[in-house]
């Protein structure tokens, strides 16, 4: 069985053909929270419908889910016609009466009026062998379902590569926000002194105070714990990405995380060329979480 990340979006179709029936199953499937099947098929295969959801579950954990199935008879045997003679008695008998009773004509003389009367013929499906009807669309259900996961993988691979190529410009610009902060400092920094020299002119400077002042700035700016956590993020989420199993729950959880640290990064910051590095990792990251919402 092929491996990797699946979309939750995909197509699959299936048949079953032989000289008596045809079985065609088509499926198709959007985004969705949770797994959500609806199944339409023939009311003769109705019993059927359980197997078919625990067959489908085999294949899916997420997604919202269509599955059509169409029955066709070949052989033209799937219908009998069936004569109630009693029944057929019973109105003779009666018409006999009512023409006795109300004195009227009896002209109850052809079988072909006789046969018109409700019940007389009756027009009946023939039962199926539920095993081998089973076993048939099982069959073109497994088809379709190979199909589906092939249509789901290939998108997968597409979701991948794109989320792979947006972490890595993601690392980027936490480098950026990383190299940026401690010019920040240094750069405030400067001015202080520089004001503080302007001011106070050939006055010694307190350097313990512009110390201090320095110090409480460089608390207020400094983003080392977001930054850390920004980057085990990406590494957890690219670590996801490796996975051949259903992550996209996780990786929403971990877009979320992300944001979370990016919103606070963007919030302390007071230097014009980081925020708008920030603004940039917050609309990569919510482009990230965008693309993760079609991922099984």
């Amino acid at each position: 069985m092929n491996t990797g990340i699946k979309s939750m979006t995909g197509f699959g179709r299936g048949e079953y053909s032989d000289a008596d029936i045809r079985i065609c199953v088509e499926m198709k499937a959007v985004n969705h929270r949770y797994l959500d099947l609806g199944i339409k098929m023939p009311r003769r295969l109705n019993m059927l419908e359980g197997a078919v959801r625990n067959a489908i579950r085999e294949h899916a954990q997420r997604g919202k889910i269509d599955v059509y199935i169409t029955y066709e008879n070949l052989s033209g045997n799937d219908t009998q016609l069936t004569y109630n003679k009693t029944l057929a008695q019973e109105y003779v008998k009666y018409i006999d009466d009512m023409a006795v009773d109300f004195s009227l004509e009896n002209d109850l003389r052809s079988s072909v009026r006789l046969a018109s009367f409700p019940g007389v013929f009756n027009l009946a499906e023939v039962a199926e062998d539920d095993d081998v009807m089973n076993e048939h669309l099982l069959a073109a259900l497994k088809a379709a379902c190979v199909s589906f996961d092939r249509s789901r993988l290939e998108e997968g691979a597409r979701l991948k590569a794109d989320l792979l190529a947006k972490l890595s410009d993601l690392r980027g610009y936490v480098a950026e926000i990383e190299e940026r902060v401690p010019d920040i400092i240094t750069e405030y920094k400067q001015n202080l002194t520089d004001k503080v020299k302007e001011l106070l002119g050939d006055v010694q400077i307190d350097e313990a105070r512009l110390v201090t002042e320095v110090t409480i700035f460089a608390d207020k700016v400094a983003v080392d714990e977001e930054i850390v956590r920004l980057k085990a993020h990406i590494e957890a989420m690219e670590n996801e990405l490796g996975l051949s199993q259903s992550v996209g729950s996780k990786l929403d959880f971990i877009a979320q995380e992300m944001n979370r640290e990016a919103n606070t990064t963007l919030s302390k910051s007071s230097d014009l060329k980081l925020s708008n590095t920030a603004i940039e990792v917050k609309t990569l990251i919510e482009k990230i979480r965008e693309q993760v919402q079609n991922i099984e």
